[in-house]
């Protein structure tokens, strides 16, 4: 069993004593005069109208004076810069008079070579023992590491804040551009058609990001019309660059055979001989034309890949013009699209719209909004024509928030509705 001897000192005890008690009594052979001298910092006593009447060392020093020239001929406030003497008299003497203490207050002196200075000042006002003031105590720190350090900080705060407002200029002409760019992918109005009401609507989800997703509606010759709408996959400006293609694409198809199927074969054959070679680029698109007869609207369209048109029915009913087996365009040379007939009444409305609809993300759950949810909503909305439709889904999108998260474009079209007798329109 081992036994501590608790009389016996740890190695280097009895010396680690010694020398302390050797250090100590080296510092105690300090006077309290030298130490007042020879002080890190500036010391000064000053009678109550400010005249010095004693300073140390060290500030005389700073000061680049005799002690000669500065007790009882100087006081206090010849010391400051012009602007510490405007603070000393507007601030800090009040104050000090008020409180009897004023800590850490930053103001320059004047130095050797009429130099500033920055420093800290504390100053308390002695008293006697019926309370009356006699003289003010005064210490000066030197704050020129601080105030250096505060200037750098300042300098590095406005130069943050200058990269921070070049950036949002930056980003708010990339903006700018980016919004014109995109408006030049899409008609910058619908034209008028005779005999029908036609409406779009285009949500972009980030002003950063140039979206894919297209429409158009033009004439084929006096009695029919063509329209498009697309989703091109990815986004940014190689997006924008399919985009336009295929919007030009299809119209030159359309003028050349306005058959639905052959107008996106064509679009077919062009995306994949551009693009075969590098990154693969295809869309999905409803291509169709319009026909308007004596009281109705006759629709013939095809569909590559994308969702279903709706139709809203003057009765109140909805439906989608199903167009299954239509395959995404410009990813194999030859692809198969499937076709659909639908005749619109007065009062029915042909909805097409991109995925970023029916994609987005609602409740709690963040589950798919869906093709039934767009459905029902569609019955529930009183059928008063494209126009009105549209209004309506721009409501629902804009209630989606941040769930919301891709481009959206919104295409309606129906005849015209019949004026109702006794009522003017």
């Amino acid at each position: 069993m081992c036994r501590t001897d608790q009389s016996v000192p740890e190695p280097g005890e009895g010396q680690d004593v010694d020398a302390t008690d050797a250090v100590f009594t080296s510092l105690l052979e300090d006077s309290a005069e030298e130490l007042y001298e020879q002080a890190p910092c500036g010391y000064l006593s000053t009678l109550m109208d400010g005249t010095i009447a004693k300073i140390n060392t060290t500030l005389l020093e700073w000061l680049g004076l005799e002690r000669s020239q500065v007790v009882g001929r100087m006081r206090f406030t010849d010391l400051l810069t012009v602007g510490g003497k405007l603070y000393h008299e507007t601030h800090f003497a009040p104050l000090l008079q008020m409180k009897g203490e004023v800590s850490g207050i930053a103001l320059d002196i004047k130095t050797a070579g009429k130099q500033r200075m920055p420093v800290l000042v504390t100053s308390k006002v002695k008293t006697s023992e019926d309370g009356d003031p006699l003289l003010i105590r005064t210490t000066v720190f030197d704050a020129r590491d601080r105030r250096a350090y505060e200037t750098e900080l300042l300098r590095g705060r406005q130069a943050a804040e200058e990269a921070r407002r070049q950036s949002e200029a930056d980003r708010a002409r990339l903006q700018e551009a980016l919004a014109v760019l995109q408006q030049s992918l899409l008609p910058a109005e619908l034209p008028a058609v005779p005999g029908m009401e036609a409406a779009s609507y285009y949500h972009t989800a980030s002003p950063d990001l140039l979206g894919g997703d297209f429409y158009d509606l033009f004439p084929l010759d006096t009695h029919r019309w063509a329209f498009f709408l697309g989703d091109v996959c990815g986004k940014g400006p190689q997006a924008a660059a399919v985009t336009s293609l295929a919007r030009y694409t299809l119209r030159a198809a359309a003028l050349h055979d306005p058959d639905p199927v052959n107008a996106l074969t064509t679009l077919n054959t062009v995306l994949h001989d551009r693009y075969t070679s590098g990154e693969g680029r295809y869309c999905t698109a409803i291509f169709g034309v319009l026909q308007p007869d004596d009281g109705h609207v006759e629709v013939h369209l095809a569909s590559g890949g994308h969702p279903s048109a709706l139709i809203q029915r003057a009765d109140g009913s909805s439906d989608y013009l199903h167009t299954p087996g239509g395959m995404l365009i410009g990813v194999l040379p030859k692809a198969t699209f499937t076709a659909a007939r639908a005749r619109l009444l007065p009062g029915d409305t042909l909805l097409l719209y991109t995925d970023g609809l029916t994609e987005a993300r609602t409740g709690p759950d963040r589950t798919l909004y869906g093709d039934e949810a767009l459905r029902t909503f569609t019955t529930t909305q009183p059928a008063q024509g494209p126009q009105a439709l549209i209004t309506a889904l721009t409501g629902l999108l804009a209630s989606f928030g941040d769930g919301l998260d891709d481009d959206t474009a919104l295409l309606a079209l129906g005849p015209t509705p019949f004026a109702t007798p006794g009522v003017t329109t």
